[in-house]
């Protein structure tokens, strides 16, 4: 999660980092004070509700798997409940609707691709091992992005990049190897999730360099394309069939409480991502690697706490080795560039 941007006087000008992140609202936020004390509660105020909307996403999203394993149709319920919400955002001129062109989805097309692969797999990946393990996998993404920036992009870094790369690998590997309920399926999910993200990032730098369009506009044509690439493919892979009687099962073991922890799920998702990207316009990135490393804590403490998931010392060692490293890199990484 590096990088940075510049907007511009209709929208923002999409790069590496926020092709796919959101504007806030004109909500008014800045008048809570330009005062170092109104600053800090305005950060604080910020990564509170990111972490909360995130930890709550990711508990209902396993309670929604536990009961009904089908990540394929999960994960494409969160993508239309992102959609919809934009969709009446625009109707109700809540939100001014984007103007775009032929173009401008011919160049969204592969970022969106990419964006729906992600996703997946990492749903694929929290419905077969726990939430915790497939987070700790997550954060070795920054190894991924410096082997496909290096290999595919040709690009070169300094020995402290690649230094900072090493706890991020052992760490995960540690985990790995000391994981209780290790499933490869959910293992590769989360790998293939983190190299999906890094190439949704790569395409969105070349793509869409120079289009100027809303940040929260942005991500929801995203969330609709992704939704539009994502559905006969999801179809195709469980199919009505699956999801009734999985859906009547569900309903038999959970009760109602069911619709409510999909609805939670599928709004949560879009929630959060929405709230951290309107963290990003407001704060710097090196903050906001800070708030993400931290985010990524508070998931993975939240979820052993309330699944009650066994976890070895020695596992414990390597999340904390891992996180520590992902730290590390977007320090080193922000001062390289």
């Amino acid at each position: 999660f590096a990088g940075s941007g510049r907007k511009g006087v209709n929208g923002l000008v999409c790069n590496a980092y926020e092709a796919d992140h959101s504007q806030p609202l004109d909500m008014k936020i800045d008048e809570m004070g330009q005062t170092e004390a109104g600053q800090k509660m305005r950060i604080g105020l910020y990564f509170a509700t990111w972490w909360s909307l995130n930890v709550v996403f990711n508990i209902y999203n396993k309670k929604v798997l536990n009961a009904f394993p089908f990540p394929w149709l999960t994960s494409t319920l969160s993508l239309a409940a992102g959609s919809l919400i934009m969709l009446v955002s625009w109707a109700a001129k809540v939100v001014e609707a984007p103007k775009t062109d032929v173009e401008f989805w011919k160049a969204l097309f592969p970022v969106a691709l990419a964006h729906t692969i992600g996703h997946v797999a990492a749903t694929i990946s929290m419905s077969k091992v726990a939430v915790s393990f497939t987070h700790i996998i997550k954060s070795g993404e920054p190894a991924f992005s410096v082997f496909v920036s290096r290999v595919f992009l040709g690009e070169t870094f300094p020995l402290g990049v690649y230094l900072s790369l090493l706890p991020i690998i052992g760490g995960c590997a540690l985990s790995a190897l000391t994981e209780l309920n290790f499933n490869m399926t959910g293992f590769m999910g989360a790998m293939v999730s983190n190299l999906a993200f890094v190439f949704r990032n790569i395409f969105s730098k070349k793509g869409m360099k120079g289009k100027s369009v809303s940040g929260m506009n942005y991500y929801a044509c995203l969330s609709m394309l992704s939704l539009l690439i994502l559905t006969p493919f999801t179809i195709a892979m469980e199919g009505p069939q699956m999801w009734e009687a999985g859906w009547q099962t569900a309903l038999t073991q959970v009760g109602p409480n069911f619709v409510w922890w999909v609805v939670a799920q599928s709004v949560f998702y879009h929630l959060y991502n929405q709230v951290s990207y309107m963290s990003l316009d407001q704060i710097s990135p090196l903050t906001f690697s800070v708030g993400n490393t931290m985010k990524r804590i508070s998931v993975i403490v939240a979820s052993i706490i309330i699944f009650r998931t066994p976890i070895q010392p020695v596992n414990t060692l390597g999340a904390a080795i891992a996180i520590l490293g992902t730290f590390i890199y977007s320090q080193v990484n922000r001062s390289f560039y």
